[in-house]
């Protein structure tokens, strides 16, 4: 869609995991900075489904960098998130490992300018927790909290899209940038001021008449009580107020590569147990929350080798 005399806007279908489509929508169209933030980066799917977690976050990144370094683009900016560091949650393992291919791959690529840019929740992106609050504030409530005690970071898609094209335009040698996101904020606070700013009133014991009740579940597998957004607090300050630049050592990058190599394997032979070995031989102290006897997934492995022999 043409937006003005200088600005184009071109839908385009594909996947990041095909390579070949990725070279070919690059060089057609002439691109010379790219911006990857194509992820699954819902917690609970990623729990029951993490081969294609890690087909998409893992795979899917190295063909995003090895496509845009086959098309001469000049930069490529990661988008990366907290739950990278120290991951408890498979999605987490997948963004730290898609951190370390970067970080590894880039050495050998140094004409294109590359950058990692971790931060935490957008506010009103998919799956964020405010539309589904406003959902159940709508119908009349509970508003259900994971946990009273938990908190998040929280961003603005406003916000967040600046930062990241800033962050990119600072990036060069593979850098892991942090955003500045403020203090993290308690999601039963949250879920509280929603209520107040829809103009209902909070049911509690003390309030029985009130409109809304507030119900807390659990954290889900894989979720923190709180997020981080760096290994070490002490972040490097930037000319931008609102981007640092965080102090980690550099990535080993032959064990990185073998162990890419030993996830695209067990990919293509569905070996789960595999992936998280590779996952855990780079990423110190990750296990995930279900191990590799995850009962959904078993039960969904059995019901397709029942259906198999229902067809032969």
């Amino acid at each position: 869609k043409k937006l003005d005399s200088e600005i184009y806007i071109v839908p385009v279908l594909g996947s990041v995991t095909d390579k070949n489509r990725l070279q070919e929508v690059l060089l057609q169209h002439e691109v010379s900075t790219v911006f990857h933030a194509a992820a699954y980066k819902h917690v609970p799917m990623l729990e029951l489904n993490p081969l294609e977690g890690a087909r998409n976050n893992i795979l899917g990144t190295n063909c995003v960098f090895e496509a845009a370094a086959w098309a001469n683009c000049s930069s490529l900016v990661v988008v990366s998130t907290d739950k990278a560091v120290r991951p408890t949650s498979f999605m987490g393992a997948t963004k730290r490992f898609a951190e370390l291919v970067v970080q590894a791959k880039s050495s050998a690529h140094t004409n294109m300018n590359t950058c990692l840019v971790r931060f935490g929740n957008v506010l009103g992106s998919s799956g964020s927790v405010v539309p589904i609050f406003e959902e159940q504030i709508r119908i009349g409530g509970p508003v259900t909290v994971t946990d009273q005690y938990a908190t998040r970071y929280f961003m603005t898609i406003p916000e967040a899209s600046q930062l990241v094209m800033q962050a990119g335009a600072m990036g060069s040698d593979s850098e892991v940038f942090v955003l500045d996101m403020g203090e993290p904020i308690c999601i039963l606070d949250l879920a509280k001021r929603m209520i107040e700013l829809a103009g209902r009133t909070l049911k509690t014991e003390e309030n029985p008449a009130g409109d809304i009740e507030i119900t807390f579940s659990e954290l889900r597998p894989g979720e923190k009580l709180h997020e981080e957004l760096a290994f070490d607090a002490d972040l490097i300050e930037t000319d931008h107020p609102m981007i640092r630049l965080a102090d980690e050592p550099d990535p080993d990058v032959d064990l990185i590569i073998d162990g890419l190599k030993r996830i695209e394997g067990a990919i293509e032979q569905a070996d789960i147990g595999e992936i998280v070995a590779s996952m855990q031989e780079l990423i110190p102290g990750f296990t995930p929350s279900w191990g590799i006897e995850n009962p959904t997934i078993n039960a969904a492995k059995q019901a397709t080798r029942d259906a198999v022999k229902n067809i032969d």
